[in-house]
């Protein structure tokens, strides 16, 4: 599609790809969605983005970011059948994270439809320079039909500055002011809206939005993330703002290369995508009064948040995928009675190593920043890899990134490689799910 086009889409549930060549120094990019009525956000729920993945109808959701081939997509998932009747447009955005889309190679934003595959529209070639945040997109209701509109409408101001212009309230931590800057230029003026289309969108000014109109009192929205890298690989929760409340410890997966399906078994129903890949979030812990033990679906230890260990497994997930994922919980509200709390992965079956998967942790804590970082290329015959280790250092969790992949000695469970590596000294028997 050519900028400012349009076309019809289905009323049904589409998979919004935000794609993008990878490579060294590419800043890392970042999909959103904003719904709209009457050109503004009812409140500021009606963001979609990393920090705040589900909206609360269901309807829209952040479902993360995966890499193959040589390219990297953030997708998030719009059913449009599901939105609530006030909702006219549903703007799909992308920010970037350490540079500006000038620097981005071969943008481009792809909607297909979940049920048959098929694309139903493609926007690339957008050419941005020194832009930080783009609206790529915008899916509009008009006489009952819905289309999608190819915008490429850039702002300097970052993912701020495009949330700011919709209503949306932004609570960032302050910092010194900067020295002034040069004078701006005039910016452009907007596209032409497409014959019946909505409302154009607002000129990307950088500057805040009016006053929004009378709503109910929501809590402002953060943008601030936190990444973990070899360079920088530990983070203090407290300093996040996470000192209380419940914290969520997400693993999604991704194969580089396609996997070979086995006949039958009770992972014939996986999706093609995580194929029959079974991998197990797990937590080994020492509790304060010198109590130790492990969270697992092996033996159903799922642990518990409102006793001791107060971890809690929510589930044995067999796909991978972001909006359910394999999921950990941790009760911020008892940091106290945690010494140190290992989270690490293993493979129940449908692999012999790590070796081909794309694997990202991410740490999301009720109050604060989340904090995620990608596992690295493994290059050992690995089943067992060590994720964080969470050490209470004065009443503030440090999470520190490990990223460790451990090779088992011949009859040694992974489990135990594990505990063996961290001083652990649990006694293991075997266990099933």
């Amino acid at each position: 599609m050519l900028k400012g086009a349009n076309t019809p889409v289905p009323t049904t549930a589409l998979r919004v790809d935000v794609g993008r060549r990878s490579g060294p120094e590419v800043p890392d990019v970042d999909a959103s969605a904003v719904l709209l009525t009457g050109g503004r956000v009812r409140g500021d729920e009606d963001f979609v983005f990393y920090n705040q993945p589900l909206h609360p109808s269901g309807a829209v959701r952040h479902e993360g970011r995966r890499e193959a081939d040589g390219r990297v997509t953030d997708t998030l998932l719009v059913d449009l059948a599901r939105l609530e009747a006030g909702i006219e447009r549903v703007v799909l955005a992308a920010s970037a994270d350490g540079g500006a889309f000038g620097r981005v190679p071969d943008l481009y934003i792809e909607l297909r439809d979940t049920a048959t595959g098929g694309v139903v529209a493609r926007f690339d070639g957008i050419g941005a320079d020194v832009e930080t945040a783009l609206v790529l997109g915008e899916l509009y209701r008009r006489q009952g039909i819905w289309k999608f509109r190819a915008v490429g409408q850039g702002y300097s101001s970052g993912l701020e500055g495009l949330a700011t212009d919709f209503g949306i309230t932004v609570d960032e931590p302050q910092h010194p002011a900067p020295p002034p800057a040069p004078a701006p230029q005039a910016s452009p003026a907007p596209l032409p809206p497409p014959s019946g289309a909505p409302v154009p969108l607002p000129p990307p000014t950088g500057r805040p939005a009016p006053p929004p109109t009378a709503r109910p009192h929501a809590p402002a929205v953060r943008l601030t993330k936190v990444t973990l890298t070899k360079a920088a690989p530990s983070v203090s929760l407290a300093k996040q703002g996470a000192s209380s409340g419940h914290l969520r410890v997400n693993l999604d997966w991704q194969m580089r290369r396609p996997s070979v399906h086995r006949s039958g078994g009770r992972r014939g129903r996986a999706a093609a995508r995580h194929t029959d890949l079974d991998l197990d979030l797990c937590a080994l812990y020492e509790l304060s009064d010198g109590s130790k033990g492990v969270v697992q679906a092996l033996g159903n230890a799922y642990g518990a948040l409102n006793r001791p260990p107060y971890i809690h497994l929510d589930g044995d997930d067999r796909t991978g995928a972001v909006a359910t994922g394999e999921n950990l919980t941790v009760n911020l509200d008892h940091v106290d009675a945690f010494r140190r709390i290992l989270v690490f992965v293993t493979i129940y079956e449908g692999a012999d190593s790590f070796a081909g998967l794309h694997a990202t942790v991410t740490l999301r804590p009720r109050h604060g920043a989340p904090v995620d970082f990608s596992l690295d290329e493994c290059t050992v015959p690995s089943t067992v890899c060590a994720l964080a280790l969470l050490t209470n250092t004065g009443g503030d969790l440090l999470v520190q990134r490990e990223a460790r992949y451990l090779v088992p000695r011949r009859g040694v469970s992974p489990q135990r490689t594990v505990d063996q590596a961290y001083g652990w000294g649990l006694n293991w028997t075997p266990g099933r799910k």
